[in-house]
């Protein structure tokens, strides 16, 4: 039997059940398919419960794994394939090549020298990024990487005779040993071209709440400043949607927990930053369970910030690139047509195996949630198994990592 434990996913509930189970001395192999670790916290402005930054709690995690032997990362890294059975898996795993050195090498003058520029996943296509790239200051590892497919002509003429990049590095396979599995593969983000109806893909200043957060974070696109993407301008009206593609068989048939939360956070980002911006809440239901009743009173409170009961139909281009919305008002039982600066739809949490191909022997729900595995040794933590919030994504990872160690233990 291995001592050694698999955890799948390198954001906040993958993190926390790597250090928990490496601080009781087993070694644990983490495998991230991004080039960093943090997940989707990493792109937050702010998170509950405290409302704190992510380096906040990121960089406790990160220096925690940087001082522990036990822990082993493998970013840019996919479990392509599983053998064995509880107590000795065989794993095979698969790293695509990063191109840079394995000691930390700052690259800024070399990236703002080049070229080639794609849309950036991190900031969610709101802007462009280099092919050799960072995506956050605190990224853990502190690493670069280059993207050899975003390189102009030019560019690998800059980077050929550079040192401290290989451009022939290739993809490779390793194999580890593991006892038991914990998966936390987390979840992403709704598809809001799907939900074109509420102008998602093809209606300007029409976007998601996650790119909200990318909008109001300091290292964001715009340094924070919540703006129209298309001009820049200062949003005097907004408004939110809510269950954008939740709770709707069409779509995502189940409530994502965490979006009334997260509108509710953003109106506070506005209110901050903007105080005579006047924001509309369309909404079916407010959730805001347990503690968190006391953030939605304080938005309820601001005079700045109207609730409306009822569904948004649909959205469409307006004039100087605004938003008009159809929408109804289920308690005055009237239809509503209004205009818009900016629109923030409320996309849903998606289970990422949803749409990924699973090679772990567990069942998924018919909304690609884990619900079965664990007498195969393989245990689920975080978003994987249903929507949750960062806090109760930890608690779920303490509890997988305690059923991992105890299975590597023999109990």
């Amino acid at each position: 039997m291995s001592n050694a434990i698999l955890v799948v996913g390198g954001g906040f509930s993958g993190l926390t059940a790597a250090i928990e189970a490496a601080e009781l001395g087993h070694d644990v192999y983490i495998v991230e398919k991004s080039p960093w670790l943090g997940g989707r916290v990493a792109q937050l402005n702010k998170y509950f419960p405290k409302l704190c930054p992510p380096s906040c709690g990121l960089e406790i995690q990160f220096q925690r794994i940087r001082k522990n032997p036990h822990i082993h990362c493998l970013t840019m890294a996919q479990v392509i394939g599983l053998s064995g059975s509880k107590g000795k898996y065989s794993v095979r795993v698969r790293l695509e090549p990063r191109r840079t050195p394995a000691h930390n090498v700052d690259f800024t003058f070399l990236a703002s020298a080049l070229e080639g520029e794609t849309p950036s996943e991190f900031d969610l296509g709101l802007t462009g990024r280099k092919a050799l790239y960072k995506a956050m200051p605190f990224a853990y590892p502190p690493r670069y990487v280059l993207d050899e497919a975003t390189l102009s002509k030019s560019d690998l003429a800059r980077v050929a005779g550079q040192a401290n990049l290989d451009l022939k590095e290739e993809a490779h396979e390793v194999e580890l040993e593991v006892g038991s599995i914990v998966i936390a593969t987390g979840w992403k983000p709704y598809d809001v071209t799907k939900l074109a109806n509420l102008g998602a893909g093809n209606v300007k200043n029409c976007i998601s709440n996650m790119q909200l957060e990318r909008l109001a974070s300091p290292f964001g696109p715009t340094q924070g400043n919540i703006v129209r993407p298309t001009d820049g301008r200062v949003p005097h009206t907004v408004a939110f949607v809510q269950c954008a593609g939740s709770r709707d068989q069409n779509h995502l048939n189940y409530c994502s927990y965490v979006c009334c939360m997260a509108t509710l956070k953003q109106c506070l980002y506005l209110a901050e930053q903007h105080k005579d911006t006047k924001i509309t809440v369309f909404y079916i239901d407010l959730r805001a369970p347990g503690r968190y009743v006391k953030v939605l009173e304080k938005v309820q409170a601001l005079p700045n910030v109207h609730f409306i009961k009822g569904k948004v139909a649909n959205a469409t281009q307006g004039v100087g690139n605004t938003v008009d919305i159809q929408a109804e008002d289920a308690i005055r039982g009237e239809k509503l047509t209004l205009n818009y600066d900016l629109v923030v739809l409320a996309t849903g949490m998606q289970p990422t195996l949803a749409t990924e191909d699973c090679v772990f022997p567990v069942k998924l729900d018919a909304d690609g949630f884990i619900t079965t595995g664990e007498e195969s040794g393989i245990f689920v933590a975080g978003c994987a198994q249903m929507p949750l919030d960062v806090t109760r994504s930890a608690q779920s990872a303490t509890a997988a990592d305690l059923k991992a160690v105890q299975t590597v233990k023999g109990r």
